[in-house]
């Protein structure tokens, strides 16, 4: 989470845990999970998480200090207990491998006003701001975690939506950057269930592919819609499509030899390219497809 952000879960999350092989399939459903997983949660609803550096007046519990490797994994409940009274109110995690994050008990905490003005909220305009995108490479070569997160949500709601049938893909900085992820989950060549992109500010290819690829809004979250369109869409996170559709600047012809004496050098950085092919996220494609209704009417077996 951003600093001063938060999100709110509305379905259960956390412990206590129970097996799907006891829940069975329907009361599984009424938890949000709609595929056969190892557990399932009946933990509370509309748990509200925040970036870490947020929480205030918290301390940990020490024996709900379980984690894997070196931190703190949430899997005994609530491990931040209130500084006043004592009580549970917060999971801590930050092993290895997992998202920082502080999870907030709905019925343990309450939301006050701080008495300031709110800043204007974000909307579908602030996709084509410069800093709305997320480039896909860190610094150091790797591929940024949030490209990897969103890829595996993404082709999760791809599956589903063109019910497992091999895909077409667009071409251009998605086929680029995102292609090989597709190809780990679904069949791409022609004549397939046809994939496109569409969003605020640009127009959607005609005639309109089977699925269209769009951005998240950056508040509520909702797929963005034309109007008067009801076909297939796959949310994308907002800042991954705003790079895809809106990729920075990049110098429009190679230079050779020197530069005239005098004359600054106004080239552009070679921007860095990662070691590897993007790989999604494998436990955000699983989360996320078994969350899915329509997982039910794909094909049985593993992805």
């Amino acid at each position: 989470m951003e600093p001063s952000t938060y999100a709110v879960d509305p379905l259960p999350t956390g412990p206590p845990w129970r097996p799907w092989e006891e829940v069975g399939e329907e009361a599984a459903a009424r938890q949000g999970v709609y595929a056969a997983a190892y557990l399932v949660s009946f933990g509370a609803r509309n748990r509200v998480v925040i970036a870490p550096g947020d929480s205030r007046s918290m301390a940990l519990i020490p024996e709900k200090c379980e984690g894997y490797c070196r931190g703190v994994d949430g899997r005994a409940g609530p491990n931040l207990a209130c500084a006043g009274c004592g009580r549970a109110v917060a999971t801590r995690v930050d092993d290895c491998g997992s998202w920082q994050t502080v999870w907030l008990e709905p019925d343990a905490v309450v939301r006050v006003h701080s008495g300031l003005p709110a800043g204007p909220p974000p909307g579908w305009a602030d996709l084509e701001r410069a800093e709305h995108r997320v480039p896909p490479v860190e610094a150091d070569g790797s591929w940024s975690r949030r490209w990897e997160a969103a890829a595996g949500v993404a082709l999760a709601h791809l599956v589903v939506a063109t019910e497992g049938h091999p895909v077409t893909l667009p071409g251009g900085p998605f086929t680029e950057l995102l292609g090989h992820a597709v190809r780990r989950y679904l069949t791409v060549g022609p004549g397939g269930r046809s994939v496109g992109l569409a969003g605020p500010g640009i127009a959607a290819p005609r005639p309109r592919p089977d699925v269209l690829l769009v951005p998240r809004h950056p508040l509520t979250g909702e797929p963005w819609r034309a109007p008067g369109d009801e076909g297939a869409v796959v949310p994308l996170d907002s800042g991954v499509w705003a790079y895809l559709v809106h990729p920075p600047e990049t110098s429009p012809m190679p230079a050779t030899g020197v530069l005239p004496d005098g004359v600054l050098r106004d080239d552009y950085p070679v921007p860095p390219y990662p070691w590897y092919p993007l790989a999604p996220h494998a436990w955000a494609f699983d989360h996320t497809l078994i969350r899915l209704p329509g997982v039910r009417a794909l094909r049985p077996g593993p992805w």
